[in-house]
């Protein structure tokens, strides 16, 4: 990431990631009803496969650009869900909390590997 005016966009799209970790974290344990609606793992499924492609055509077009959102996902869900604002546990011993994890990894391990073939393509494209 050696262009400065790519800089701002990293930043906003780290701030942006660690916000929807937020928001994943608050509607994750939603309950209409007695019926558990676990949303944040349909945000999570959508969002992290965005950040990934956006990181890796806007920002830094390398395997480390495409694993930065993935890595910032997990530390960020680890941070704000084990030690939470105030000290509160945003992320219990649930079922609904290891869908979270379990969709969050699997989503972003799919956009990595999708990014990595595919700059992988590209790079092939251009020694042709």
């Amino acid at each position: 990431m050696s262009d400065p005016t790519r800089l701002p966009l990293a930043a906003l799209l780290t701030l942006v990631s660690v916000l929807l970790v937020a928001f994943e974290l608050m509607f994750q344990m939603l309950y209409i009803g007695p019926v558990p609606v676990p949303i944040g793992t349909v945000l999570v499924v959508v969002s992290l496969p965005w950040l990934v492609r956006t990181s890796v055509t806007e920002i830094s077009p390398t395997a480390a650009g495409a694993a930065a959102p993935v890595a910032v996902w997990f530390v960020s869900v680890l941070v704000l869900g084990l030690f939470g604002p105030g000290g509160d546990v945003l992320l219990p011993g649930t079922w609904q909390s290891m869908l979270l994890l379990v969709a969050g990894a699997a989503s972003g391990l799919v956009a990595f590997r999708r990014a990595v073939e595919n700059l992988a393509a590209s790079r092939a494209q251009q020694v042709r």
